[in-house]
């Protein structure tokens, strides 16, 4: 999932060129090409296991209470439209694991969203920190031309870097390695991600860059109500380093005491 400066040369130039409907990303799940990761694959060595900070949007009616429960995110991907956590416009979440993810070969976790189809796609921004506090955001690539309306359609290929990006049932992947040299930020040992959905109404950008005619405005279907944007399902872990539990103070204590009657022999 590396992009390149080549690559990203090369989606300039296509972006210039290509109609909207064939962009120069991956296409997707189950197609020649696409990068999704299907939730019972064999690559996943963990899920999240904790939640914090869950923020959802201020419209009562926009995320309807049987959308609000963060729990849902926890555990293995279901893979259906039900069994999720959902954001509303520009809100956010973020999930803790029971140890710590590293950057390996390849995608490091994947996130899983709930959508029906494969062109329904509402986007979030990803974030990850190696303290629970600072967090730095994957970079994120929109060709879509237009607005999209509330039940309106993505192309996947078009879209690059953000969760939902694919079905339910088959998570977008994700490489620490994208982010290799920020300061703050310990690839070889992530504890949190975060996940901050895009309000896909254009007044938010992505990460294309000045030079090729970037920043682009990020739409995906907008006005939606009842499960209003991006709808958590599951993030998969593939580099997961299992936590290395604290001694308890009793634990301490008793092998002080060890040491201290070990003393008293030799003395």
């Amino acid at each position: 999932m590396r992009f390149a400066r080549t690559t990203l040369s090369i989606a300039a130039t296509l972006a210039l060129s290509a109609p909207a409907f064939a962009g120069p990303f991956a296409p997707a799940a189950g197609q020649s090409g696409s990068t999704a990761i299907h939730k019972d694959s064999a690559l996943f060595a963990g899920w999240a296991t904790g939640w914090e900070d869950y923020t959802v949007s201020a419209s009562t009616s926009a995320v309807a209470n049987s959308w609000r429960t963060p729990e849902k995110a926890l555990g293995k991907a279901v893979g259906d439209s039900y069994d999720i956590v959902s954001l509303g416009n520009g809100g956010s979440i973020t999930l803790t694991f029971d140890g710590y993810i590293f950057d390996g070969e390849g995608a490091d976790f994947a996130v899983f969203e709930n959508s029906f189809s494969a062109a329904f796609l509402e986007l979030a921004f990803v974030e990850v920190s190696s303290n629970g506090i600072d967090f730095f955001r994957f970079p994120t690539y929109s060709f879509t031309p237009s607005p999209v309306n509330a039940f309106g359609a993505v192309d996947p290929t078009n879209i690059d870097g953000f969760a939902g990006k694919y079905q339910q049932g088959w998570g977008t992947p994700f490489d620490l390695s994208l982010l290799a040299g920020t300061a703050g930020l310990d690839i070889q040992r992530v504890t949190h991600i975060r996940l901050v959905d895009v309000v896909g109404n254009g007044s938010e950008y992505d990460s294309f860059p000045a030079a090729y005619g970037g920043p682009n405005k990020i739409y995906d279907p907008y006005n939606t109500t009842g499960s209003q944007g991006f709808d958590l399902d599951a993030i998969g872990v593939i580099h997961l380093a299992a936590a290395v539990p604290e001694p308890s103070q009793i634990a301490l204590f008793a092998a002080g005491l060890g040491v201290l009657a070990l003393r008293r022999r030799r003395v």
